[in-house]
């Protein structure tokens, strides 16, 4: 097992105080967005201390796939860590995103590269040829916007929209008004989706004074707490960090998720999506593909938008969790790259629940283990590793079993710790490509 050390992205949605919270330390200042976890070449963790001449874990692993991976690890994924695990801390929303299929994504990727666009040219789409399904677990309070809503819903959300502006005596903009006569048309409700989304990224003379005046009148309705007040005061939110977006009115074309600590969703290609606001463990296939719609000064492909977004109206896509044997709590998403074990320990009986002394993390695979509270003990054949908070290792396929315990000898004795173990979740019985999920709306 291997001790690392992760790199803290500071982009500038992220909180200035959330991450340092969550782990007992000082504030650095800056805003502290992600931590990643893992060997994706953009921030691979780097090893403490190198071996064997890698300085990273992404180099580690190359070394020798099979052993790091195990053998159908390595051959399901091309020899490389097929997962990504982050602490994201969102002080502020970040952008309306959609991520691609396998199948978009590498034909993307090839002719991107055939074209010869530069892999950090602003205009580029595809960094790499993998998918990025993922899933947020929420640490606090955690809100996100993601997927669309039934064009019938909308339509009210704008039709509220449209009489505040009236009853404050201003004209109604000609593209709300559009825009609540298509929702309402009657065509497939997919069509009527995609009309209004790609009208409002297309036409840009008439979008900012229309989100303006939305902006403006759904302040008033939602501080009245008239009903869609939640998706109204999101609109009056968005036009603070981003005025005149086209992303603010998308927004109410969208669910809103309000996460509990302990909930979690997940995002399937074409899912749009947008966090607003909390922390959270973030888990992905190891790509960094991101199509943005709105919400940010970023380019926007708006045709590959349209080519990569599931248009059909979803409902909110929650995660509920499963137990394993000893009954901590692990979330599958349907994906095989990976999946999510939460895990509590205790040094004695819970007062609500008996807690285990020790829970395995790892039976075959590899895994990455995080403390987020409290210290916690790495066991297995191949050796040990105490982890404070904030602190995470990487797990090869053949140190299994591995097991996890408080870390009693600790300089700092802790009475319970919480901690994350990602590990590769199950192929897809079909073998093909990732499914477009019906979930209720």
């Amino acid at each position: 097992m291997y001790l690392l050390r992760n790199t803290l992205r500071p982009y500038a949605w992220g909180s200035t105080t959330a991450m340092a919270e969550l782990f007992g330390r000082e504030p650095s200042g800056e805003p502290e967005a992600e931590l990643w976890i893992g060997a994706h070449p953009g921030a691979p963790s780097t090893l403490v201390p190198p071996v064997d001449g890698a300085q990273t874990l992404d180099e580690l692993i190359a070394l020798d796939p099979e052993a790091a991976l195990g053998a159908d690890t390595a051959a399901r994924f091309g020899g490389e860590l097929p997962f990504l695990a982050k602490i994201l801390a969102a002080g502020s929303p970040l952008s309306l995103q959609v991520h691609p299929t396998p199948a978009q994504a590498r034909a993307g990727y090839a002719a991107e590269e055939e074209a010869g666009v530069d892999r950090g040219a602003r205009e580029r789409n595809y960094k790499d040829g993998n998918h990025k399904p993922e899933m947020i677990f929420a640490l606090t309070p955690f809100e996100a916007l993601c997927g669309f809503r039934n064009p019938e819903e909308a339509a009210q959300v704008f039709r509220a929209v449209n009489g505040a502006i009236a009853a404050a005596g201003r004209p109604v903009p000609e593209l709300l008004e559009w825009i609540v006569a298509e929702l309402s048309s009657g065509h497939p409700a997919a069509d009527r989706l995609q009309s209004v989304f790609q009208t409002i990224l297309s036409d840009g003379e008439s979008v900012r004074p229309a989100v303006e005046e939305a902006a403006a009148a759904s302040a008033l309705l939602s501080a009245a707490g008239t009903e869609f007040a939640r998706e109204l005061t999101t609109v009056a939110e968005l036009q603070g960090f981003y005025p005149g977006d086209p992303g603010v009115l998308i927004s109410l074309l969208l669910n809103r998720a309000s996460l509990k600590p302990g909930e979690a969703i997940y995002l399937p290609a074409g899912n749009v999506h947008a966090y607003l606001s909390g922390l959270g463990v973030e888990v992905m296939a190891a790509s960094d593909n991101v199509l943005r719609g709105g919400l940010t000064p970023k380019h926007v492909d708006v045709p590959e938008l349209l080519r990569t977004v599931d248009f059909r109206p979803l409902g909110i896509p929650s995660l509920p969790a499963g137990h394993t044997a000893d009954g901590q709590e692990v979330f599958r998403p349907p994906f095989e790259e990976f999946q999510l074990q939460r895990i509590e320990l205790a040094q004695g009986p819970d007062t609500e629940r008996d807690l285990p002394a020790e829970v395995p993390v790892l039976q075959n695979g590899p895994a990455v283990v995080i403390s987020v509270r409290g210290n916690v003990a790495l066991s297995s054949p191949a050796g040990s590793l105490v982890l404070e908070p904030g602190q995470s290792a990487f797990l090869p396929a053949g140190d299994a079993p591995a097991f996890l315990r408080l870390a009693s000898d600790s300089a700092q004795h802790d009475d319970a710790a919480l901690a994350f173990a990602v590990t590769v979740g199950s192929a897809p019985a079909n073998g093909g490509d990732e499914p477009r999920l019906d979930l209720p709306a």
